[in-house]
């Protein structure tokens, strides 16, 4: 998922990926703390998917004000 897609997205579909990532990465959490996680390195790019999506968030928030 890159920024430029997302920016393409409406607010409402951005809110939707965000509780989807959100809910991705606690059952990934849950998985690590059960050693049951088989990519470790899917923890980190789903933080960064959400913070990506926050910051366009942010960036849309800014431009209506």
């Amino acid at each position: 998922m890159t920024a430029k897609e997302l920016r393409s997205k409406s607010t409402e579909e951005l809110q939707q990926e965000l509780v989807a990532l959100k809910d991705e990465l606690f059952k990934l959490r849950f998985q690590h703390a059960t050693n049951q996680l088989e990519n470790p390195q899917r923890l980190g790019a789903v933080k960064r998917d959400i913070a990506r999506v926050n910051t366009i968030l942010r960036e849309i928030e800014l431009k209506a004000n």
